[in-house]
């Protein structure tokens, strides 16, 4: 059999995610919140699926630009190897600096910081548009003539290395912290704190931010608070990815002129207006919450998000088995649960749709499109719809327990 042995990172980074929690609590130190850690997770469940349909394409572009515009025939030796590991973390930290200056580039970048937590999950929160548009970044390095063999190896261990620095259980690490990106570094780079705004952008390097003006060190005595300088106060799987795209568009709508117009999308984050996001927020989002009776909702969350990680592990490590249909179809169920499990943390009532969307995926894929087994699925289905509500009541109390109120969104 043919297996993706690179599946197997799925369990070996969540065994590293178990092991910060414990001893977090062993430390007796509160680093993971329930909504924050679904949250990230989802993220990262996310972008690995999408990466199992992109990373090919990603080769296949780096291989043509190398193939018809390289300028140098580079051969692999250490010395290269290691030149185009410094390569490539100097394009990142170029990258990473600009997707924090422009716009575009940071709603693409803004998932990442969105978390409130600072721990391994975070790590997690990349998103497939983040992994575009740093693409087209390390596109000048084929064309210097890396092959793309050793662009994609390299990348690989550049992309594992920042997760281990996403943490607070480690402290400064002596010589290291003149060298590398430590989680000391990064943790100043994760903060909303003014005095830390805009630093330390580095991946791997840290003498890049001493370079070019950006490095600041971990103060003890500034008490650190990460996310947004404007907390985005929702678990919203869409709106997580969405809100600050919509965001420009709103703002660039309301500017007058283009040239005004291309200030907001190519200027800073702060040339938003912050107000727009409480607007957007009380037209898109419903913060009004349900008040749940018991913690089971919770626990309905525990289980899909367990449900959609065998699923995704099962999905990369089998890739090569399955139909496109079937790889659709499961992309499809775990894209609507990772979706359903934001809606479940914001208490919205439309989940009781999305699971039958869902089913309807499952069955679809256990059955094929033309089986006797989906028609009846489909006919059952729809005699169900005319006990919609009732079905609706009970399916609720199932997942969010006894309610004091009804939301309609």
């Amino acid at each position: 059999m043919i297996f993706n042995y690179l599946a197997f990172a799925v369990p070996l980074f969540l065994t590293f995610m178990g092991i910060e929690y414990l001893v977090s609590k062993a430390q007796k130190k509160d680093y993971f919140k329930f909504g924050n850690s679904v949250a990230n997770l989802n993220v990262g469940i996310a972008e690995r699926l999408l990466d199992t349909f992109t990373v090919g394409i990603f080769y296949f572009f780096y291989d043509y630009l190398h193939t018809h515009y390289a300028i140098f025939e580079i051969k692999p030796s250490v010395t290269l190897w290691i030149a185009l590991l410094i390569a490539t973390d100097f394009i990142w930290y170029w990258y990473h600096r600009l997707a924090h200056e422009i716009n575009l580039l940071w709603s693409v970048h803004v998932v990442h910081h969105q978390s409130e937590d600072f721990n391994y999950t975070v790590s997690a929160r990349i998103t497939v548009f983040q992994a575009v548009v740093r693409t087209l970044f390390w596109s000048v390095l084929p064309v210097i003539g890396f092959p793309a063999e050793m662009i994609t190896t390299i990348l690989l261990v550049h992309g594992a290395y920042p997760f281990f620095i996403h943490t607070q259980i480690i402290g400064k690490l002596g010589i290291l912290e003149y060298i590398l990106v430590t989680p000391s570094h990064h943790r100043v780079h994760h903060a909303s704190n003014e005095v830390y705004l805009d630093k330390n952008y580095g991946d791997i390097l840290i003498i890049w931010d001493k370079l070019f003006g950006t490095f600041a060190k971990e103060d003890k005595n500034e008490t650190i608070v990460f996310g947004l300088t404007k907390p985005l106060n929702s678990h919203s799987f869409l709106w997580q990815h969405f809100h600050f795209l919509l965001e420009l568009i709103y703002a660039v709508r309301q500017t007058s002129g283009l040239k005004n117009k291309l200030k907001i999308l190519f200027g800073k984050p702060h040339n938003v207006p912050v107000t727009l996001r409480d607007t957007l927020e009380s037209k898109f989002l419903f913060h009004k919450r349900r008040t749940p009776a018991s913690k089971r909702f919770k626990n309905y969350v525990k289980w899909q998000l367990a449900f959609v990680l065998v699923l995704l592990f099962t999905f990369l490590l089998l890739e090569h088995y399955f139909s496109i249909s079937a790889q659709i179809l499961l992309s499809l169920i775990i894209l609507i649960t990772l979706i359903n499990c934001g809606a479940i943390l914001e208490q919205k009532t439309w989940i009781f749709y999305l699971e039958y969307v869902r089913l309807t995926c499952v069955f679809f894929m256990l059955f094929g499109f033309t089986s006797v087994l989906n028609i009846l699925f489909i006919l059952g289905l729809s005699l169900l719809i005319y006990n919609f509500s009732l079905l609706e009541k009970y399916y609720l109390q199932l997942v969010y327990g006894n309610l004091v109120e009804i939301v309609e969104n």
